[in-house]
């Protein structure tokens, strides 16, 4: 173990008689990094986890917010900011217990293989997306907003047609299978992915950069271990820090 992982399983005291395993619901944003450490997380604290998943945002039952809503336990969520905020709202997350974990830009990438358009600027992107034709992302915070907020302001034609999928694997796999030609998403979700290739960030202007967030559920039957795994998350460990860097985010600022 590193001293930093042992100085992150002392950052709250042992837990007296409460639960030993805690659940988790996680989007796709944080789920590289939070797979590559967790197994530290449970060895040096013998605490066991219990991992779902589910989208930041969106509608329908791949959502957190729908999961919870309809009876789906969970101790801690992972998602982006603004999906936490819904949840907030909705009353569900306990006062002062969210961490911002690290902040992932948009990104586009193609099949494994292809030409890899410039997309540099926005001129450069518009251009890249009608030769694309048929693009992909996810349904969740990172969609809506290509949906809502890049393509009205590029003015694309008719001829460039966007897919939601419910999540970020699905999108890839719509991509991987020939049935779009160019994928947008956070850069965590897309560089963990097989058989596609990151061509490179949104222009300045047209991104959004998301702050993935955990926060313990109001209703959380293991509330000291929950905060034992967000103080574990938060803390700027060698072992963390890595996985943080080979998923493309970083650290939140200020």
């Amino acid at each position: 173990m590193t001293e930093q992982a042992t100085a992150a399983a002392a950052l709250t005291p042992a837990i007296a008689d409460g639960p030993q395993t805690i659940k988790v619901i996680i989007s796709g944003g944080f789920a590289s990094v939070y797979r590559d450490v967790l197994p530290e997380f449970e060895r040096s604290t013998g605490i066991s986890v219990e991992t779902g998943s589910g989208a930041s945002e969106g509608t329908g039952p791949k959502t957190i917010r729908h999961q919870l809503a309809n009876g789906t336990k969970a101790d801690v969520v992972i998602l982006s900011r603004e999906g936490l905020r819904s949840l907030t709202e909705d009353g569900r997350i306990r006062a002062g217990s969210e961490a911002g974990l690290a902040t992932a830009p948009l990104a586009a990438a193609v099949r494994a293989g292809s030409r890899k358009p410039d997309i540099g600027n926005d001129i450069a992107l518009r251009k890249a997306l009608i030769d694309a034709g048929q693009v992909v992302a996810p349904s969740s915070t990172s969609g809506q907003y290509v949906r809502d907020k890049v393509f009205p302001r590029l003015n694309l034609p008719d001829t460039v047609r966007l897919t939601l999928e419910a999540r970020g694997t699905e999108a890839a796999e719509v991509l991987r299978a020939g049935k779009a030609n160019l994928s947008i998403g956070p850069t965590s979700e897309l560089v963990q992915e097989s058989g596609i290739e990151v061509v490179g960030l949104l222009p300045p202007d047209l991104q959004l950069v998301q702050t993935f967030t955990a926060a313990i559920v109001s209703d959380a039957q293991a509330p000291e271990a929950a905060k034992r795994l967000i103080d574990f998350l938060s803390l700027d460990s060698d072992i963390l820090l890595a996985a943080i860097k080979r998923a493309g985010m970083e650290r939140p600022r200020g």
